[in-house]
């Protein structure tokens, strides 16, 4: 299966699960903003969870198939169209050859994310097709797509094949979506201004004790500066209680630093693998998603857990795509 990028939108790119095991090295794992949603559109498509699919950030491409193909689109609410006529997300669609699919102004979060039955056929990269811009690594070329870029899909599974050959014998002139969708229990929400989770960082206790509480009692601004790499904030500046050098450190998606000016820097999924800054928070996993589809200009607050609610979280998470794997297993056959 084919598809053409007809206009490239504000940064499209190639991710899957990331690029695990050589951060040892300096190579970060990079990877979905938005996992979960990646995760689940993947399933969707019948593919396996760690497939290469399209992450789009806000101002979406123009994409033309060039044969049949099953998609599924997942996380922000980008407006999708399908020759003009708005398409469902978060389930299986059937897209005709010679159909555009485009998008319009975004309604909620600010990444979606387009799985392909088959998925993404680029070339891996330490085993992982994920783009890393910074390094030139993964998707098509090290880069962003541009238009006029030829994206080739793996053969479908059997789960795919069978879905696209039920789909293709139904009515549909440039599209034939799915009739059921996943229950609106199961998908995550999208808000203006998100709480994140966070549990104390390891210079947590260096801040002044006024920092500490202004953390968790003021909102903070997702600046323009913002990208793959890091959310740069601008809030409330929060200060130590006294001068302090630190040894570089390791760092992870989710730790919160804080840089002489006082405004905070959330690390995402094209972070450095070491930092010298103080670490105040970390942001606990389950909320990687939530962080992800934060907009520049929007703002979020954070919130204090324990590391075992953390644990607790990520694991009721985990029972969740369970049970979507499961629901799906059905919808399938």
């Amino acid at each position: 299966m084919r598809m053409k990028m007809v206009r490239p939108g504000l940064l499209t790119t190639v991710q899957d699960t990331g690029r695990i095991g050589y951060q040892q090295y300096g190579i970060t794992t990079s990877g979905a903003m938005d996992q979960l949603a990646l995760r689940v559109a993947n399933l969707l498509a019948g593919n396996e969870e760690n497939a290469g699919a399209l992450e789009i950030t806000l101002m979406g491409p123009k994409i033309s198939f060039l044969e049949d193909t099953l998609i599924a689109l997942t996380g922000a609410d980008l407006s999708p169209v399908i020759d003009g006529k708005e398409v469902g997300m978060w389930r299986p669609v059937l897209v005709k050859a010679g159909s555009l699919l485009q998008f319009g102004i975004p309604k909620s979060g600010c990444r979606a994310y387009l799985a392909i039955g088959g998925g993404i056929q680029t070339e891996p990269v330490m085993n992982s097709r994920s783009t890393y811009v910074r390094a030139g690594i993964g998707g098509v070329n090290g880069r962003a797509l541009q238009a006029g870029d030829e994206l080739t899909c793996g053969s479908p599974s059997d789960k795919s094949q069978h879905l696209l050959s039920k789909l293709q014998k139904k009515e549909g002139k440039a599209f034939v979506a799915a009739s059921w969708t996943l229950s609106s229990e199961l998908l995550p929400t999208y808000e203006d201004e998100p709480s994140i989770q966070v549990v104390e960082g390891p210079e947590y206790a260096y801040f002044t004790e006024e920092s500490q509480q202004q953390l968790t009692k003021d909102s903070f601004q997702v600046t323009p500066q913002s990208d793959r790499m890091g959310y740069r904030l601008k809030g409330t500046e929060l200060k130590l209680r006294e001068n302090l050098e630190l040894v570089s450190s390791a760092v992870t998606f989710g730790t919160v630093q804080v840089p002489p000016d006082g405004n905070p820097i959330v690390l995402v999924a094209d972070h450095q693998t070491t930092g010298g800054y103080p670490r105040i928070a970390q942001v606990a996993s389950v909320d990687f998603s939530k962080l992800a589809q934060v907009a520049p200009g929007k703002s979020m607050r954070f919130t204090y857990i324990s590391l075992e609610e953390a644990q607790k979280a990520y694991i009721q998470r985990e029972t969740t795509i369970s049970t979507i794997k499961k629901a799906l297993q059905f919808q399938f056959n």
